[in-house]
């Protein structure tokens, strides 16, 4: 080494690490305390820890950033990538690694970020109002016979609409001219909603679009007069501002977005060759259908037909069961009344009949007359014997016979009193069934059931009458 070198070497500061990151620290976070940033968020990470890192970006340079996780809750806005924003907080250097970085406490938006703030405010106030609430959605019609479009009356958007339109299936459409963008822009667009809303002719669906462009160019479908004056209308509204990637609060009060002008169009009609061929499809299958239906029918009729039995010759059958039930039935009535008649032949002579009782009676009857007759004539000539012993008086014997004739007529007087034959003379009758058998009792026998009456003078047939009917007769007669 030359003594130069060593000279220099001399007058050269010697630092540590340490001493040089420590001193480099200390001028950073004493020269700049506080600061704000204004920059672009890039490199955006979160961690599980809920610290958020990122860098701020502008045409010069980068800076480092982070966000701890007790200061992300209170920063106002949700950082994202490619969002310009002022960060407020403090410079700090990391000495580990000879880097700094800014530690962020604070942020809003910077440019188009001060509007994306303002859009966002409004958001929230009309989504507590429940202006995004899905159950407020009203059906598109699926072919509406007016439409109604508010857009500009010069650029594309109302070309593409309704040559889309035109192509797709032909509507009347109203158009309402208004100003897109600039001064007074949403007073016209809400004013035409509105018109709309109380037109004579009232359209079945409006259509409200515009080509895209900027935030700044987009924010009249931003105000909130705009957005009440959607919320508020009666027809379907289909909303078709910006590009794809365009959204703007009218999206979310409308009925239903659409990504670009044409393709609202195309929400707004059916394709109507699609239509015609669906139909012609449908008619298709419904023919097929009907003929497959129709065959089914036919063969399940065909097979039903073949199970069916033959009504003639089941015709045939009833009628020759009938001939030979009839045939049988001949047979058998005359063997069965046969039958019966023999049956009640046997009944009849195992029952005693009326002349066989009066024949007993009467052989009774001969029998004890003929004893009166042989008493009274041993009788009398016992009394003649001892007439003629005793040599009473003709006077005393006459008297005796009279007695004696006075006792035989008093004994044939009993006699005929008790003779049926005198009871039947003095006006009764001897009741007998159809077995000859005598009826001594009104209970017990059937209604109609044949009798026989047997007077002095002969007899005569008849039969029962319910029993009770003689009570009924005098209840009729009031006894």
């Amino acid at each position: 080494m030359s003594e130069n070198d060593q000279s220099a070497g001399g007058n050269v500061p010697e630092y540590s690490v340490s001493e040089i990151s420590g001193a480099i620290k200390r001028t950073l976070e004493g020269n700049f305390g506080r600061v704000r940033v204004r920059g672009e968020i890039t490199e955006l990470k979160r961690y599980p820890s809920g610290h958020v890192y990122l860098s701020l970006k502008d045409q010069g340079g980068k800076i480092s950033g982070v966000i701890w996780r007790g200061s992300v809750s209170r920063l106002g806005i949700v950082p994202e990538n490619g969002i310009e924003v002022i960060a407020t907080g403090r410079v700090s250097a990391y000495g580990d690694r000879s880097s700094y970085q800014l530690v962020i406490d604070q942020m809003s938006f910077a440019g188009e970020g001060a509007l994306l703030a303002k859009i966002e405010k409004l958001r929230q106030k009309l989504l507590a109002e429940g202006l995004f609430d899905p159950e407020r959605k009203k059906k598109i019609p699926f072919l509406p016979e007016l439409i109604g479009l508010v857009t500009s009356s010069r650029g594309a958007v109302l070309h593409d609409i309704l040559t889309t339109l035109s192509r797709r299936f032909p509507r009347p459409v109203l158009v309402w001219p208004v100003a897109v963008q600039g001064e007074g822009a949403a007073a016209q667009i809400s004013a035409a909603i509105e018109g709309f809303a109380t037109f004579g002719e009232r359209p079945d669906l409006l259509i409200v679009a515009r080509g895209g462009g900027s935030l700044e160019d987009l924010m009249a479908f931003n105000e909130e007069s705009v957005l009440r004056a959607v919320a508020a209308c009666p027809i379907p509204l289909i909303s078709a501002v910006g590009h794809e990637t365009d959204t703007t609060l009218i999206d979310y009060v409308s009925d239903q977005r659409a990504p670009t002008p044409t393709a609202a169009a195309e929400m707004a009609v059916p394709l109507r060759s699609e239509m015609v061929a669906d139909l012609a499809h449908r008619g298709a299958r419904l023919a097929g259908g009907l003929s497959r239906h129709l065959q089914l029918a036919r063969a399940r009729t065909e097979q039903m037909s073949a199970r069916l039995p033959d009504l003639p010759g089941l015709l045939e059958t009833a009628h020759f069961r009938l001939d030979e039930r009839g045939q049988r039935l001949e047979l058998a009535l005359p063997m069965v009344a046969s039958r019966a008649r023999q049956h009640l032949m046997s009944l009849e002579g195992r029952m005693p009949s009326a002349a066989h009782f009066l024949g007993q009676k009467q052989a009774g009857l001969g029998l004890a007359g003929a004893a009166l007759a042989a008493g009274i004539r041993h009788r009398m000539q016992q009394e003649r014997a001892g007439f003629t012993h005793a040599r009473l008086g003709t006077e005393s014997l006459r008297a005796r016979i009279g007695l004696d004739r006075a006792r035989l007529a008093g004994i044939v007087g009993r006699l005929e009193a008790v003779s049926p034959e005198a009871v039947l003379a003095r006006g009764y009758a001897l009741v007998q069934d159809g077995h000859g058998k005598p009826v001594t009792t009104a209970s017990g026998r059937s209604r109609g059931g044949a009798i026989t009456l047997r007077f002095a003078d002969g007899t005569r047939q008849g039969r029962l009458d319910p029993l009770g009917a003689e009570k009924k007769e005098q209840g009729d007669l009031g006894l």
